[in-house]
């Protein structure tokens, strides 16, 4: 038996063998047939076998699987002739084009970069089983917004040589909005406070159209946070959110919301304690914690106490360091013990920093701002504030940084700083002729960056009938490595101010001089200015108004009345200036703060000082500070000092404070404050038969007139308010170099020596209809306030600003320009 069973065993073996060897064959040849875009050797290059292999049908079966997966192909059939092996294939379709249609919700730019993450991009062989999974994707896009009506196809368009167009069509359909959200299980706090701060709303009333209340399914998971921070804040440390619902209606049209919570009971906070390392700063983080023993359990606060103590970590170098708080909960006495943990990990140093995006400014100029050092360990607060120093270069538009681990090191890192351009300057040049001003020539170039340098150049040359003037300033604000400034300026002008447009009492003037300053940095935010000027003044052609009787007294020569006014002055000033605005040019957050004063020297022809303060205020109204409001104050004031034969210093009327037009929009330019008030002696006939034609009257009967024109005054005060908006119909690319806001601007400009009560029991003299009444000049009280729009453009040729005001309350004499023009100021 057992020999028997030995026999049979041998027979059915060697059949079994036969069987394999006749299913196994040595491949004389591969053909592959179809092949249009893809090349043969490419194709056998994903065969597992070549010509001379011995192969099965069970490997040109799996063969066809490994064909399968390079992506070239839609189908693939294996034959054999022989020992011949037919691959006949037909190849996937290339894409041609893609063509988006509807689409509102989802930018192109979008969706290309989401096709392109699957492999559908022109150029590349189509995969007809990815698109049901675009149609599903995007489709639950739409319902994850609140369009439930969103449907999504992709149509395919055959071309000859093998070439598909890819057409997505969206039917978006409109949002389904909230119709009621109701919370289960609220006990101690009603539906109104909870629902108080969350952003999804519910059922609207159509005068709420400021307000959405469209479902968004990100929104709803924000809000389900909101509600849970609302309970851990008070205590309620138990508190759960068990389930969410949200039903849509049968039309599709609305959503219902319901939420299910649990309360649970108020804990108490019973002992706080800290393990791990607080690299030597125990006592400290201990004294700044806002965690106290004994008070509510608040979420909040616990989450603002493992933040502080992490960025205080980041301050000394452990910038992955890892802070987590660990409740240990009694609910027989609810009560809670915090064990806060701190890991701060390795410190981490900075092996080398990276400079981008400054094609025209050098790397030192920007690398001079840097508070975060090489080879120094990596400080978010050294980042932060290099970042802020970087921005506020009036050339810089924006900065970003981020820091990349070094390969292979878990203590390196490199930062790169990449930093966006603007414009720098200003421009303006021209050639014009008028039969007032004749051939008038101007030219005029400042730039802030100087051929990259960082360094602050200016010269501007103007001439024509009226005027003649040429300047030079140069400044370079790190003359020393440790930030101190050294500039001068040379100066020349000759003005005709008769001119009507000028609107300032006529007189010429002859200007020349030069100076020189230095700026020394206190710390990152304050800094010290001082300066000496040496300027010498000619005046000639004035006319003899009152308000010039001291200047007049101290200046002119007796013995030659008609000589003008000469005067060489030598000019001291000291300044302070405190900047924690987060740009250069359109700030949106931080402030500024400057005081300054300028003094003739005692050896002066004219001894007086003149004191000016500027405070600028932006708050950030919304997070990506798309809205900042902005407060503004700008004080002046100026005086003489001494006297000479008697008479007191005062203010020379050259160095007067103005307003309207920049500083106070919807006035014209220099239009505000005291007019110049000309003061004539009268006369009575003479007797009849006599001579003598006419006889003057004493002092008391002299009259007096008040011209159209401003002579300014030695006291300011000006204040502004203004909301700073996005600009209508312009991306946010432009945020930075683009600026609308409404404003109210409200000020006066005023005289403290004018004694208004010189006039009393005056006569006036002939009038006009536009000549103006007489007013107390020295009353501070006399407001002016306007209100207008601006649009404030950094242009290529410098800033431009637009303004359109309408004034809100005016004096007697003030002109209105309801639309204004403006080269070179910002805001």
């Amino acid at each position: 038996m057992t020999i028997k069973r030995l026999v049979a065993a041998m027979l059915l073996a060697t059949g079994s063998n036969s069987v394999l060897a006749e299913d196994s064959f040595t491949v004389q040849d591969i053909q592959v047939e179809g092949l249009q875009r893809v090349a043969l050797g490419a194709a056998l290059n994903n065969l597992p076998f070549t010509v001379g292999d011995t192969v099965s049908d069970y490997s040109l079966s799996r063969s066809i699987r490994t064909l399968y997966s390079a992506g070239h192909f839609d189908d693939i059939k294996v034959l054999r002739e022989g020992n011949t092996v037919i691959f006949r294939v037909r190849e996937r379709p290339t894409i041609n084009a893609i063509e988006f249609d509807g689409n509102k919700d989802i930018k192109e730019e979008q969706l290309l970069e989401s096709l392109s993450g699957n492999k559908v991009e022109v150029g590349e062989p189509l995969d007809k089983t990815i698109l049901k999974n675009i149609e599903t994707g995007l489709t639950e896009f739409y319902h994850g917004v609140g369009k439930y009506q969103a449907n999504v196809n992709v149509e395919l368009t055959y071309l000859p040589r093998n070439r598909v167009n890819l057409k997505i069509k969206f039917e978006e359909g409109e949002a389904a909005s909230v119709r009621q959200i109701n919370i289960v299980g609220n006990k101690l706090f009603s539906d109104e406070d909870l629902l108080a701060d969350i952003e999804s709303k519910q059922d609207l009333p159509w005068w709420r159209f400021m307000s959405s209340d469209r479902y968004q399914k990100q929104t709803l998971q924000g809000d389900i946070e909101k509600i849970t921070s609302y309970y851990l804040d008070r205590g309620y440390l138990r508190f759960n959110i068990d389930s969410s619902q949200v039903s849509v209606s049968t039309d599709k049209e609305s959503v219902y919301i319901a939420l299910n919570v649990t309360e649970g009971e108020q804990f108490t906070v019973k002992g706080i304690k800290f393990v791990g390392d607080l690299i030597g700063q125990d006592e400290f983080i201990k004294q700044i914690l806002p965690l106290k023993d004994g008070q509510l359990y608040n979420g909040g606060l616990v989450t603002y106490t493992e933040e502080s103590i992490a960025k205080l970590l980041a301050r000394f170098g452990y910038a992955n360091s890892k802070v987590r708080t660990i409740p240990q909960i009694n609910d027989d006495t609810n009560e809670v013990e915090l064990t806060i943990n701190v890991e701060p990990g390795k410190r981490v140093y900075v092996r080398r920093i990276a400079v981008s995006g400054n094609t025209n400014t050098k790397d030192e100029v920007v690398r001079r701002e840097l508070r975060q050092i090489e080879g120094a360990w990596l400080s978010n607060d050294a980042l932060e504030l290099s970042k802020q120093s970087i921005q506020r270069l009036p050339y810089i538009e924006s900065v970003e940084f981020e820091t990349l681990p070094v390969v292979g090191e878990d203590d390196l890192v490199d930062v790169g700083f990449k930093v966006k351009e603007q414009p720098s300057g200003n421009f303006n040049a021209g050639i014009s002729y008028g039969n007032y001003m004749g051939l008038s020539f101007q030219i005029g170039v400042q730039q802030e960056n100087f051929f990259g340098t960082g360094n602050s150049a200016g010269i501007s040359l103007n001439t024509n009938k009226y005027q003649k003037s040429i300047s030079m300033t140069y400044t370079d604000p790190y003359f020393t490595l440790d930030g101190v400034s050294l500039g001068g300026q040379v100066f020349y002008s000759d003005v005709d101010y008769s001119s009507a447009a000028s609107n300032l009492e006529a007189y010429n003037q002859t200007r020349y001089g030069f100076g020189a300053n230095v700026g020394y940095p206190i710390n990152e935010y304050n800094r010290l200015n001082f300066g000496a000027n040496y300027v010498v003044n000619k005046i000639n052609s004035i006319n003899e108004y009152d308000q010039l009787r001291h200047f007049r007294a101290v200046l002119l020569d007796a013995q030659n009345p008609d000589g003008g006014y000469h005067f060489t002055n030598y000019e001291l000033t000291a300044g302070w200036v405190r900047n924690t605005l987060n740009r250069g040019l359109f700030p949106t957050a931080g402030h500024y703060l400057g005081a300054s004063i300028k003094a003739s020297t005692p050896n002066s022809d004219l001894q007086f000082f003149k004191t000016s303060f500027e405070a600028r205020n932006y708050i950030p109204l919304s997070n990506d500070h798309a809205w900042s409001f902005l407060s503004k104050i700008e004080l002046g004031y100026g005086n003489g000092y001494g006297d000479k034969n008697g008479y007191d210093y005062t203010l020379p009327f050259t160095e007067n404070y103005y307003a309207g037009g920049q500083n106070l929009r919807g006035f014209e330019s220099r239009i505000i404050g005291p007019h110049a008030i000309y003061r004539y002696a009268d006369s009575v006939p003479g007797l009849p038969g006599s001579d003598q034609g006419s006889f003057p009257v004493g002092p008391e009967g002299d009259i007096y007139q008040v011209s159209q024109r401003s002579i300014g005054g030695n006291a300011m005060a000006i204040a502004t308010l203004e909301l700073i908006t996005p600009t209508p119909f312009l991306s946010d690319d432009y945020r930075n170099s683009v600026r609308t806001s409404l404003f109210i601007d409200a000020g006066n400009v005023w005289d403290t020596e004018f004694d208004i009560n010189r006039f009393a029991g005056l006569g006036v003299g002939q009038t006009n209809s536009r000549q103006p009444e007489l007013i107390d000049y020295a009353d501070p009280g006399l407001i002016r306030a306007s209100a207008g729009v601006s649009l404030q453009w950094i242009s290529p040729m410098g800033p431009l600003t637009f303004s359109l005001a309408k004034i809100i309350k005016k004096q007697e004499g003030d002109l209105q320009e309801n639309f204004s023009f403006n080269i070179g100021t910002t805001f």
